[in-house]
């Protein structure tokens, strides 16, 4: 079997990533040169690594899991793949001929389907902050007709495709501050037939990224999501929540690792203008804000009332006030930025290939 999961322990963490991004699962195969298994890499595996400020340049082999759950030939039935994925809580569980080569392998969503893996009922009922209030200026002249939360991609608008996301994994109150026609996105909904709450908060100024959140204050019990209307984020919940809670963190940024290829041979030079390397086509590996947090409570009292206010100066006044930020990355290809023309053709092109 040759398998787009297959990696050796000499691949790159870098490569890894790519390989992830690839597939439509979130775990690669780490096999020797004959197909035997050695042990699995996983989504979390390498952001457990990246968080510690390793180099993405390295290879794998410290980073797998080499003791992974595995299933032979010989012993494989439903009820036994069934049974190791739950009490292992894994997403895939390869299949092993006597030889220990990968000949297969079963996922969550293969056994289960993707309503299973998408787990409604795990998370708990906390709220979703919907930033919808803009004026949408990168994308005009569209933004001058229809508000951006609006503007469709595919069959829906984008801000229903970003509230299916959160919803398919069991939130289901969902907070949208508006101004920038704002009626238009309340009329859309309220003939929109949807199993979920919505709740709209009307800023009478334009308030920013961020200070539109204080409107909220009443309404917010602990800990709540919240989005830019532009982005669409596919991360796990649970896990996320799991990762805020165990830091202790006051505000966790998700973030995306991008890499960007430069189409030109870049020069390196030293004082006096003497050429030291050039560099053909190089890539640049960046970590970036997708627009999505995971907020507690707390961090409210530091936004003023009734004033623009933008994220970056929440989080500017988050650290230097004491509190801790902490950041959670996703894949390339977990993030799809629909706030400018150029990224909106691309992010279509994206989602017809999901």
């Amino acid at each position: 079997m040759k398998s787009e999961l297959f990696v050796s322990t000499r691949t790159t963490v870098k490569e890894a990533l790519k390989k992830l991004d690839r597939t439509a699962q979130k775990v690669l195969l780490v096999v020797d040169e004959k197909d035997r298994l050695l042990g699995t890499l996983s989504d979390g595996d390498i952001r457990r690594y990246i968080l510690k400020g390793e180099d993405l340049d390295c290879a794998i082999e410290t980073v797998y899991n080499t003791g992974p759950i595995s299933v032979t030939e010989d012993e494989l039935s439903p009820d036994l793949v069934k049974e190791l994925l739950i009490e292992n809580k894994i997403e895939l569980l390869p299949i092993l001929d006597a030889n220990g080569r990968v000949t297969g392998y079963r996922s969550w969503s293969d056994v289960f389907g993707e309503k299973a893996a998408a787990g409604r009922e795990k998370n708990p009922d906390i709220p979703v902050v919907i930033m919808a209030g803009g004026r949408g200026a990168r994308l005009e002249p569209f933004t001058r007709i229809l508000p951006k939360p609006l503007i469709p991609v595919g069959e829906k608008p984008i801000i229903e495709m970003i509230i299916d996301e959160f919803y398919k994994q069991g939130l289901n109150r969902y907070f949208l501050t508006i101004n920038y026609k704002g009626e238009m996105i309340k009329s859309y909904f309220d003939n929109e037939p949807h199993e979920y709450e919505l709740f709209y908060f009307k800023e009478k100024d334009f308030l920013g990224t961020a200070g539109g959140l204080k409107l909220l204050e009443d309404e917010i019990d602990e800990l709540f999501f919240v989005s830019n209307c532009d982005v669409i984020v596919k991360f796990d919940i649970a896990d996320v929540l799991r990762f805020h809670k165990e830091r202790s963190a006051a505000l966790t940024v998700l973030s995306s690792i991008q890499h960007h290829k430069i189409p030109y041979g870049v020069v390196h030079y030293q004082n006096g203008g003497e050429v030291t390397e050039i560099s053909e086509k190089p890539e640049f590996t960046f970590t970036i804000n997708t627009g999505v947090y995971l907020l507690s409570k707390r961090v409210l009292k530091f936004i003023p009332k009734n004033t623009r206010y933008d994220m970056t100066g929440l989080i500017q006044d988050l650290t230097s006030g004491g509190e801790k930020v902490i950041t959670y990355p996703v894949n390339e290809n977990d993030y799809i930025d629909i706030g400018q023309w150029e990224e909106y053709k691309k992010s279509i092109s994206k989602l017809e290939h999901l």
